[in-house]
C-alpha cells in the first residue's frame, strides 16, 4: 500500500510540473535545450473543455513520455473565482501572452512557438479527433518545424 502511494504521488508530482507559468523562462529553457514552446491558454475552474484537455491529454501518461522531454510547455490559465485569483504579475503576463496569440479569446487555445515566440502551429478548442489524433498532428508538426 505505502508503495502504492509513492509511486501516485510521483506520478502526480511529474505531470503537474510539466507546465511552466514563467513565458520568459519558457524561452530561455527552449533556447538553450533546442526545442519548440507549446503554449496552452486555459480557464482553470470555469471551461469545460479546457479542464478535459488537461485531464484526458496534457495529464496523461502518454503525452507526458511522448513531449515532455521534447517540449517546453507553459500554461496561460484564466482563473475566475476569487479563491483561485492569480498574482498582479502573473495576470499581467497571462494578458500579455493573450493579447499577442490569443486575441480572439478563445478557450482551450493551444500554440506551439519556437524558442523566439514565433508561431508555429495554433489549435483551437478540444480536439475533435481524440488525444491520439491530436498527439500525431503535434508529433508532425514539431516534426516540421525542427
Amino acid at each position: 500500500m505505502k508503495l502504492l502511494f509513492i509511486a501516485l504521488h510521483v506520478f502526480a508530482l511529474s505531470t503537474v510540473s510539466l507546465w511552466l507559468t514563467d513565458f520568459e523562462q519558457a524561452k530561455k529553457e527552449a533556447e538553450q535545450k533546442h526545442e519548440l514552446i507549446l503554449l496552452n491558454f486555459s480557464g482553470s475552474d470555469w471551461c469545460g473543455p479546457c479542464m478535459r484537455m488537461h485531464k484526458e491529454i496534457f495529464n496523461s501518461e502518454p503525452f507526458a513520455q511522448a513531449f515532455s522531454k521534447k517540449l517546453v510547455m507553459v500554461n496561460a490559465d484564466f482563473p475566475r473565482l476569487k479563491k483561485n485569483r492569480l498574482t498582479a504579475a502573473q495576470q499581467k503576463q497571462n494578458d500579455m501572452l493573450a493579447e499577442k496569440y490569443n486575441r480572439e479569446g478563445h478557450f482551450p487555445f493551444t500554440v506551439l512557438l519556437d524558442a523566439k515566440g514565433v508561431v508555429l502551429k495554433t489549435w483551437d478548442g478540444y480536439p475533435r479527433q481524440g488525444s491520439t489524433a491530436f498527439m500525431e498532428e503535434l508529433k508532425s508538426a514539431m516534426n516540421d518545424n525542427q
